[in-house]
């Protein structure tokens, strides 16, 4: 029997801008099946932990594996949920439009999506709650009704690793609810999520896995086992016991 290779392996990966290291001999081992949390301060290199996985930044040392292969043979067992600030909302297309995209990698450059791609970008709509919208051109949504558009792409893509860059930056409550509801549900099939995360307070209901990264890997595993004062207090170098422990 083989043994079966975790969903993201990261050994000593160390990334640097302009000679300043970003991340700092990375060790990370992120199982299958989990939804997990990458929670720092700002600068603390999350964002470029993903792109890093994803190979849009080239690490200086170390190496990233997906099921125990290089991100480029694993293309399209992963989608991506970049942040909405580095999106070009003015770009002239359709919420429909933009959901399709996320078939592209199954199809490749020559065929184009049919019926089927279709059919399949407006469940994802559906799913959302977005599927009213879905000839709107996205320049007319708002942030939150945005960022559900771009995880219906991702959920079209019908991948097992899930990559999200903040996806609950500037979107409402009800938004916020809908989407960790979809997550959770993607969990429940035997995805791996792993979501750049900002609010402390809602990580023990959102998430069952957890890391903590300032530039350098500070803990990583379970939230009921590390999500306690004394790794907070490592990572953000203050001490948030009466923050967590309400």
């Amino acid at each position: 029997m083989t043994k079966k290779h975790p969903a993201i392996q990261i050994d000593d990966l160390t990334v640097a801008y302009d000679y300043k290291p970003v991340l700092w001999d990375i060790d990370l081992v992120i199982p299958d099946g989990v939804l997990m949390a990458i929670v720092g301060p700002n600068g603390a290199g999350k964002s470029t932990l993903i792109k890093a996985i994803l190979g849009i930044i080239e690490p200086i040392a170390g190496s990233v594996q997906v099921f125990g292969e290089p991100y480029k043979k694993q293309v399209d067992k992963v989608a991506y949920v970049p942040q909405k600030g580095s999106v070009d909302w003015d770009f002239p297309t359709t919420a429909l439009d933009v959901v399709m995209m996320g078939t592209y990698g199954s199809l490749g450059w020559i065929k184009r999506p049919g019926q089927k791609e279709k059919k399949a970008a407006l469940e994802a709509l559906e799913k959302v709650g977005m599927l009213e919208f879905k000839s709107r051109q996205i320049s007319q949504l708002s942030g939150g009704q945005q960022q559900r558009i771009f995880l219906a792409r991702a959920l079209v893509q019908s991948a097992s690793i899930y990559l999200m860059d903040e996806p609950f930056q500037g979107v409402d409550a009800t938004t916020e609810k809908a989407i960790i509801n979809i997550l959770k549900e993607l969990r429940q099939a035997g995805k791996t999520l792993i979501v750049v995360h900002h609010d402390l307070q809602t990580v023990p209901e959102y998430f069952d896995w957890v890391t903590f990264l300032n530039v350098k890997g500070i803990a990583s595993g379970p939230v009921k086992d590390i999500f306690n004062d004394d790794n907070l207090t490592k990572t953000y170098g203050i001490n948030y016991k009466v923050a967590v422990n309400k």
